[in-house]
Order: structure tokens, then C-alpha cells, then sequence
């Protein structure tokens, strides 16, 4: 098992943020200042070209942290953030820019960039989590939650097919592709957001998606916007959502959450 290491500490609006290191890897814990000994965590993942402390990271901890009581967990992905990239890396974000500059679609890159940086991340989330539960104020019987959207998705359908110990998420913007038959395996809730115009994401592609989720409770946010308009009080619908599955005084192990 790799150690965690925290390398910097600081408090602000309530909340402690402690940066650490588990086997290499950079990330970010935001805990509650006061109030409790155990608290629930969240997994959170960030979006594609974004990183651990982008603005609209810190934010969510924030919420997550004041209004629901959470411990809030991002590391970077591979290749973001103050991971160096790779030529691996320079070539799909060349291949980005260019369908991007020539105005054609580039779902088909992002694709498949996320399908490898995915292959990537979930060994090094499911270290981050191991190393996380070893501290007193999570534990290994405490619950966890996931959320991630764009890249967070690809990471996170693919994380949570092999992570039983992950009892809710929130999941969104993605395409079905690599997905959909992975989804399929998975039972636990899920809250799953959408943009009704979507220029990158067709409903249809989002629809399907959200279909092959096998969970017996799943909800559908789809609100008007293009992809990058999520608005900000989904926010507030992500926080309740956890509040509503990770606090439960019966909650239980996820043995018969999936498969």
C-alpha cells in the first residue's frame, strides 16, 4: 500500500484543505474544521484539461464540506495539473486542438483520450482511497461518494465496476461508446447530468448512456445549455444527493451494489 504524505496545510470558510502525495501521485483533501471524528468522503474527479484546485473544484469541496459535512478527496489525472505530460499526452491534446481549430467534432478525440487516461487513473483512485482510509478521521467503514463529469465520468464508470466500496455518484457528459457496457454493471445510485444542447454530446448519446446505468435508483438532470453551462445549482442537487446516501445511520458495505 502506498503512504500518504500531506506536503502543505491551510484553513479558510470553514474547511481545511491539506495537499498530499500518495506513490507519486499530487492531490487535495478538504475536511470539515470542527464537528465531527468520522465524516463520509467524496472521490472527486476533475474534468478534462482542468486539475485538482481548479475553481470549479474548490468550489463543490466547498459546498460538499460546509453543507453536507464531507471529506472531499481530487487528485490530478495523468498528464494535468502538476503531473509532467507525456508525448503520449502532446499528441491527443495536438489532435484536440486541431479538430477544434478546423471547427469539426471532437468527441471522437476526447474519446479516446479519456479511455486511456482512464486505464490510467482508477489503479492510482483506488491507492488514493486505500491510503485515504487509513486516516482516523475516515476510516475503512465509513462511506464513500464519487463525482465526475466529462474525463470524471470515463474515470468513474470505470472506477466504480471495480470499487465496491463506492455507494453513490454523481456521473455526466459523456458518451455511451467505451461506457455503456460497463455501465451496465453497476447498481448503486446515481445521479446523472446532462446539457439539452449539448454541441459535443448529442441528447441522444447522453440518453443512452444514462440507460445502461442497472441501478434501481437513478435520477436524470437535463437542463437547457450548451456543454460547459452545467449550471451551479447542480451543485446544490449533487450535495443533497450524497447527504441523502452517505449519511444514512443503515448504511452498509456495497457487496450487493453491482455485478
Amino acid at each position: 500500500m502506498c503512504a500518504l504524505r500531506f506536503t502543505a496545510e491551510s484553513s479558510s470558510y470553514g474547511l481545511v484543505e491539506r495537499d498530499f502525495i500518495v506513490g507519486g501521485v499530487p492531490g487535495v483533501l478538504w475536511s470539515p474544521t470542527r464537528g465531527v471524528d468520522r465524516a463520509p468522503l467524496v472521490l472527486m474527479c476533475h474534468a478534462g484539461g482542468n486539475h485538482k484546485k481548479h475553481p470549479a473544484m474548490a468550489g463543490r469541496a466547498q459546498r460538499f464540506v460546509t453543507d453536507g459535512g464531507f471529506h472531499v478527496a481530487v487528485i490530478d489525472a495523468p498528464g494535468h495539473g502538476d503531473r509532467p505530460r507525456t508525448a503520449h499526452d502532446e499528441r491527443e491534446l495536438a489532435a484536440l486542438q486541431a479538430a477544434k481549430a478546423a471547427g469539426e467534432p471532437e468527441g471522437p478525440s476526447a474519446r479516446r483520450y479519456s479511455a486511456y487516461l482512464a486505464e490510467l487513473a482508477v489503479p492510482e483512485w483506488r491507492a488514493t482511497l486505500d491510503a485515504l482510509q487509513e486516516l482516523p478521521e475516515i476510516g475503512v467503514d465509513g462511506p464513500v461518494g464519487y463525482f465526475g463529469i466529462n474525463l470524471g465520468t470515463a474515470v468513474g464508470v470505470s472506477l466504480l465496476v471495480v470499487e465496491p466500496r463506492i455507494t453513490a455518484a454523481v456521473l455526466g457528459l459523456h458518451w455511451p461508446d467505451t461506457l455503456a457496457e460497463k455501465a451496465k454493471r453497476i447498481t448503486i445510485p446515481i445521479q446523472f447530468d446532462l446539457q439539452w444542447d449539448d454541441e459535443d454530446i448529442s441528447r441522444e448519446a447522453g440518453l443512452a448512456l444514462f440507460d445502461a446505468f442497472a441501478s434501481e435508483e437513478k435520477t436524470l438532470h437535463a437542463n437547457a445549455g450548451t456543454h460547459h453551462e452545467l449550471p451551479r445549482f447542480e451543485t446544490d442537487s449533487a450535495t443533497g444527493f450524497f447527504i441523502r446516501h452517505l449519511s444514512r445511520a443503515n448504511h452498509t458495505p456495497a457487496e450487493t451494489n453491482r455485478r
